[in-house]
């Protein structure tokens, strides 16, 4: 096997690049699809897509959503299922791959979670400053 073929199996740090390039793309493109096709304005939410991780063998893509507003969760995540099929259509014309991702859509709740810690860090700081 000659030097050529052994070094394209092994990943090297432009291959890592160029999935974190499609990742970017793809969340990019996703987003405004989204905004376009999908009305969540009469649901009083706001959606945004936080992050998208495209299999290295570009056949599913997790897409992760969070929601500012009144709906519940997993109804926007319910609506963005239903939709799934013209979404990746959508983005099939947009992005040109070998495969169109099958997406998977997942609630992404990081932002809450990190203002609960920004909380309890607050208490923690406020009880500290009362024993002293």
């Amino acid at each position: 096997m000659s030097d050529a073929a052994v070094s394209q199996k092994r990943p090297t740090k432009n291959m890592k690049h160029r999935q974190l390039r499609l990742n970017e793309l793809v969340k990019r493109e996703l987003s405004a699809i989204i905004r376009r096709q999908i009305n969540f304005e009469g649901e009083g939410v706001l959606v945004s897509v936080n992050a998208v991780d495209v299999a290295p063998d570009l056949k599913s893509a997790h897409v992760f959503v969070s929601t500012l507003g009144a709906a519940a969760g997993a109804s926007v995540i319910d609506k963005l299922e239903a939709h799934r099929p013209a979404l990746q259509a959508e983005l099939s014309r947009h992005v040109v791959l070998k495969y169109t991702p099958h997406l998977v859509f997942h609630l992404d709740e990081s932002i809450k979670r990190g203002a609960r810690v920004l909380e309890i860090l607050n208490e923690i700081d406020k009880l500290g400053g009362e024993d002293e």
